[in-house]
């Protein structure tokens, strides 16, 4: 039997073939797997025309507000306060359904435009003329794991990828140290019912898939920190971009090859981005009092670091950053659910309403005084919305059939409510529209197109927006 070349003479692939009986070429083959943005075949990704916005910061409500308590308001609902509902009531999660229920908080005029809010979200209210508030959502699924996923990905199952990730992979990033789509989390704030899956790349090339920072922590990516000085460190990625570039000559262009390259660097410009990132310690003390930094309530002052951690990302050019709430285990609103309130809503709804309220409207106020509103576009939205009945005697369960979501900045109208529930907030009955009009929308604003930016896989060309979706005009500002 031939004897094997030496280490020095071998390509990457056989040596790592050699080492650790094979477990490196095993690493290598998902490597080769790995490429940084594929709208474009070389070169920095183009949108398809001039964008109106550069990034998103997506507040994800996991568990689903109750719209008729927040955005939606529904006098009728104390009108026929203890009432059956005058129609058919459509099957719901757990089907333990009773009379109507008013809501729990007061809804004012806000602003100068008068776009109605609810107390729940009073500091969200004196942000009204900035929100454009879409009061006939829907959605196809009322269970969380498939809800979640159907609001990231346009799908109701794990394997497709999140709107983080197309972004990612049709714009790529402004920011040279840090990746273009970031999942934010702080103190005990867990990913969705569906798990890291929510924020996944699917089938697009790994390199797109969320990177999870935690805002709060004192290592906010873990293992990012050598146990090496710097110095070693660059010799052994020195040493691994050779033998990079030599299995390039020998098999010409690769260019997943050379973006796995690209992602070394990619990881060790982070060593110093990211820990200075989230390091807080120098904002001023006015700023830490508008978000709520130094809030007595642990699970708010947590979820403050995320909303100003999220301006310093796009500040830097991130492209999508994701928010994560925390749960107070109130009502069935635990772990990857914490708005879920099936029983007890009006204190589970108002501790979960502080806990964002403050925060995110600081978040609105701080990127209009930066001068990033403009070109941040802001969403906020839950799975779904709850039913206008009671379930058992103080809860409300899941309604997919109309709620309401609100999106701001980014070239969207602020001060205004576009379509409408019925009068019992129960459907969807003026302009009704569902994930993929959002989707399509929020790829117009960043200047693609939703039925141009796809990806060719398992025979077919797979999109976010998938064969449905129309960009809502109306809510354009012009």
């Amino acid at each position: 039997m031939a004897s094997s070349p030496p280490l020095a003479s071998c390509s990457r692939r056989r040596a790592l073939a050699r080492l650790s009986t094979g477990f490196g070429a095993v690493a290598l083959s998902a490597l080769l797997g790995q490429r940084a943005s594929a709208a474009t075949t070389g070169g920095r990704p183009k949108p398809h025309f001039a964008p109106r916005a550069k990034s998103v910061i997506f507040c994800y409500m996991s568990g689903g507000v109750s719209h008729v308590d927040s955005f939606d308001p529904k006098p009728r609902l104390k009108a026929a306060a203890g009432q059956t509902m005058p129609m058919t009531v459509e099957r719901t999660q757990f089907n333990d359904n009773g009379r109507i229920a008013p809501s729990y908080w007061d809804f004012k005029p806000r602003g100068k435009s008068g776009l109605e809010v609810s107390d729940l979200f009073p500091r969200i209210g004196e942000r009204a003329d900035d929100l454009c508030v879409i009061r006939s959502m829907t959605s196809k699924f009322n269970e969380h794991a498939q809800g979640g996923l159907f609001l990231h990905t346009g799908f109701p199952v794990i394997g497709y990828p999140s709107a983080g990730a197309w972004l990612s992979y049709g714009l790529g990033s402004e920011a040279e140290d840090l990746p273009s789509y970031v999942v934010l989390r702080s103190g005990d704030a867990t990913p969705p019912l569906a798990g890291v899956g929510t924020f996944g790349n699917g089938f697009l090339p790994a390199a797109h898939q969320g990177s999870i920072l935690t805002a709060d922590g004192a290592e906010p990516l873990p293992n990012l920190r050598p146990h090496e000085g710097n110095g070693a460190q660059r010799r052994k990625l020195d040493l691994i971009n050779s033998l990079d570039q030599e299995l390039v000559r020998n098999l010409g262009h690769e260019s997943q090859v050379e973006t796995a390259i690209q992602n070394y660097e990619l990881a060790f410009r982070m060593q110093s981005s990211v820990p200075d990132l989230c390091q807080l310690a120098g904002e001023s003390e006015l700023t830490r009092r508008l978000y709520g930094i130094d809030d007595p309530d642990e699970k708010k002052a947590a979820y403050a670091k995320q909303c100003l951690v999220a301006r310093r990302l796009v500040e830097r050019g991130v492209r999508f950053v994701e928010l994560s709430c925390l749960s107070y285990g109130i009502g069935a609103g635990n772990a990857g659910n914490p708005w879920d309130q099936h029983g007890d809503l009006e204190k589970g709804h108002g501790k979960m309403g502080n806990q964002i309220d403050q925060p995110i409207a600081a978040l609105l106020a701080d990127l209009k005084g930066h001068g990033l509103l403009d070109q941040t576009l802001v969403i906020w939205a839950g799975e779904f919305g709850r039913t206008p009945f009671s379930q058992g005697s103080n809860g409300r369960d899941h309604n997919a059939l109309g709620f309401s979501i609100w999106m701001a900045g980014g070239g969207i109208k602020g001060g205004m409510a576009y379509g409408a529930t019925d009068d019992y907030g129960y459907h969807a009955v003026d302009k009704p529209c569902d994930i993929y009009d959002l989707w399509a929308t929020v790829l117009h604003q960043m200047g693609l197109d939703h039925e141009k930016l796809t990806y060719r896989y398992s025979g077919r060309d797979i999109r976010l927006t998938d064969v449905h979706g129309r960009v809502l005009q109306e809510i354009l500002a012009g």
